[in-house]
């Protein structure tokens, strides 16, 4: 039996509802605004694994990415425009006042989704995207099924566009394993062999830089700082999404451990320096600025062709 309460309101006076999902190990709160994973829990662990807020006006403020799913186009767009089935697109300048950050004030982060069903380990939700809402072409049906098993949460996200679009979404939640003031003391892998590198205003330079001796090289573990290096940075994982694999093993000083899967082809790493480094940000996605960029793998979403997405998160303390 589903768990499904009121969590607050927003500024607009509509109803924030909450899912609670359990499984033998984990509880998880997905909420209705933004598609957000609220918290995460694990068993035997007295602190949440996520940054996260009891408020709907927080989510609605300063923390509209903390958990939420962003769409239709995650990251950076350069100069706020991109060529879509043979056409300049324009899109909101909400960063610098020169490029898209997250898809500006048309981000799915900012909607109220339609909770379609749920159960005891899973949650349905569904939005519908207006043709030309942000700049963004195609009337666009997007669901997105969390679903909990043991010890893994997994995102399902699916969409189908009535015209030719762009698109390139994920999970923005931010993850400190140990509860403490920031991640300090955690231990990082990515199964990466490049990155992109940016420009002053952190946008791709269109450059495959590889990882191999420098500061960017977590394919094997090795402990994190902050600072050490900036991270702010998409890790090419392959030139195309493909099967549901490991990417990711973060591990705590308290021997909680996280193992990220996707079948994504990219994986934006941000060190939440604007709140002073206290968790570690995994967006898993295609790689950012896609349409400006004819040699990264492309985001662009035919007519009538349904493209789904997947991204789980295993969780545990101890060995497993």
């Amino acid at each position: 039996m589903a768990q499904v309460t009121q969590f607050g309101h927003m500024a607009d006076g509509a109803a924030v509802q909450a899912i609670v999902l359990r499984s033998e190990t984990l509880t998880v709160r997905v909420l209705t605004l933004g598609a957000i994973v609220q918290s995460v829990r694990l068993d035997g662990v007295a602190h949440d694994l996520t940054i996260s807020s009891q408020s709907v006006a927080d989510y609605q403020g300063a923390m509209c990415y903390y958990g939420s799913i962003i769409a239709p186009v995650v990251n950076r767009i350069t100069g706020g425009a991109a060529l879509v089935a043979g056409q300049m697109a324009q899109f909101e300048k909400n960063i610098f006042a020169r490029h898209t950050l997250h898809s500006g004030a048309a981000g799915t982060q900012f909607k109220l989704w339609h909770l379609d069903s749920a159960d005891a380990t899973s949650a349905v939700l569904s939005l519908r995207l207006a043709h030309g809402e942000g700049g963004f072409a195609g009337n666009r049906i997007v669901q997105a099924v969390y679903t909990l098993t043991g010890d893994t949460l997994r995102l399902d996200i699916s969409v189908i566009s009535d015209a030719p679009t762009i698109w390139n979404a994920a999970n923005h939640s931010y993850w400190n394993l140990d509860g403490s003031a920031d991640f300090s003391g955690h231990s990082l892998r990515i199964a990466a062999d490049h990155i992109l590198p940016l420009t002053d205003d952190l946008v791709p330079t269109g450059a495959v830089d590889p990882v191999a001796g420098g500061p960017y090289d977590f394919r094997a573990s090795r402990p994190l700082a902050p600072c050490a290096p900036d991270l702010d940075t998409n890790f090419c994982l392959s030139r195309s999404a493909g099967d549901l694999r490991n990417v990711l093993t973060l591990r705590g000083a308290s021997g909680v451990t996280l193992r990220l899967f996707t079948t994504e082809a990219g994986l934006q790493v941000y060190d939440c320096r604007h709140d002073g480094h206290r968790a570690l940000a995994f967006e898993a996605q295609g790689w950012p600025d896609a349409p400006n960029h004819s040699g990264f793998p492309s985001i662009a979403l035919a007519a009538g062709v349904r493209r789904v997405q997947s991204t789980s998160w295993q969780l545990f303390k101890g060995q497993s």
